[in-house]
């Protein structure tokens, strides 16, 4: 697991430049990935980042209030607005991504063609089955029992 913290370390280092040569970081980059293709409420960014829903919804201000971003009406809930990327968002995190592109190819090389994609699968895998383990193992078996907090009307979401 160390091998796996270290590589997703050195990985969130490197997304650092491509975001910040556009003037962005790489949380915002994460947020607006998040939210690109389906507009979501913050809590449900949250959790599919997997952090605070505090952080996310400040990041989300953050990119409301620079045009990045807009909150739509969410038909399921009136309290809990969906995040959504402006054109300018959309724009954005295409010249982001159009960067991280370009180091991706450098970083991969050497790496067989097959291999990305093997481990992307092995790792959506581990984390499924950690999820899975995790909601279910409890504290008899060493998982940490969940937090609980306030219900809101956005984490229903």
């Amino acid at each position: 697991m160390a091998d796996v913290h270290e590589a997703a370390g050195a990985l969130r280092r490197a997304g650092e430049a491509p975001a910040a040569a556009e003037g962005q970081t790489q949380a915002r980059r994460r947020l607006m990935s998040a939210v690109s293709e389906q507009p979501l409420p913050v809590a449900r960014a949250a959790r599919r980042l997997g952090i605070a829903r505090q952080g996310v919804r400040r990041i989300a201000d953050d990119l409301v209030r620079d045009g990045l971003a807009e909150h739509l009406a969410s038909p399921g809930h009136r309290t809990s607005p969906l995040l959504a990327l402006t054109a300018v968002g959309h724009r954005t995190l295409d010249a982001i991504t159009a960067r991280a592109t370009t180091a991706h190819r450098v970083m991969a090389e050497g790496i067989a063609g097959s291999d990305p994609a093997t481990v992307r699968e092995m790792l959506r895998r581990l984390a499924r089955q950690t999820e899975d383990w995790a909601a279910t193992a409890g504290p008899a078996h060493g998982a940490r029992p969940k937090a609980r907090t306030a219900t809101t009307p956005e984490e229903g979401a």
